[in-house]
């Protein structure tokens, strides 16, 4: 019986520099690798960061990144949101490699081989090691849902108004305009 090993952030590190082809995740001591995202769920990540990076950068309110950027998690994992925010205090400087802390705000695009449920538990293991908001888009249903650790579950369609204004006060995106457009 071989014995288990946890891997760590090295260990990611290492193998992110060898195979710099693939995006990849720490969870619980485990590396995955994470597929591509469809195109009509990337166009959706493009736009939510054009329109949350717009509205943030001239007010100097945080950072904005989008599916590449990793974190450190306070519990050792090392994940990356398809998109999250970080308030401008908590990070005045963008570090070289992951950053140590939770976003504040982090996003999940369902794209067409995510499963809603894992995405999910994304969003609430993020929850439960600091992130104030995190909110999951799913392209295809025209749906939004945002979640806060302890709080109901708020859904939003077509003719909703998304606004953060917990973290954000001001900004607001009517969900109809996050998805891709018909030319």
């Amino acid at each position: 019986m071989g014995t288990l090993t946890t891997l760590t952030r090295k260990d990611l590190e290492k193998l992110q520099a060898e195979h710099p082809e693939y995006r990849m995740e720490l969870v619980d001591g485990s590396i995955t690798i994470m597929s591509p995202s469809g195109y009509q769920s990337d166009e959706v990540v493009a736009e939510v960061v054009r329109v949350l990076g717009n509205w943030t950068r001239p007010r100097k309110l945080g950072r904005v990144t989008a599916s590449s950027a990793g974190f450190e998690l306070p519990n050792s994992d090392v994940r990356a949101p398809d998109i999250s925010f970080v308030i401008a205090e908590r990070m005045k400087i963008s570090p070289l490699s992951f950053a140590q802390l939770a976003p504040d705000l982090m996003f999940e695009v369902q794209s067409p081989t995510d499963s809603l449920k894992a995405l999910r538990k994304k969003i609430q293991g993020f929850l439960s090691q600091g992130t104030k908001v995190g909110i999951l888009i799913n392209p295809q249903k025209h749906r939004v849902e945002i979640y806060r650790q302890g709080v109901e579950v708020v859904v939003l369609g077509d003719g909703d108004v998304l606004s953060i204004p917990d973290l954000l006060p001001g900004f607001e995106v009517a969900v109809s305009d996050l998805w891709s457009p018909e030319f």
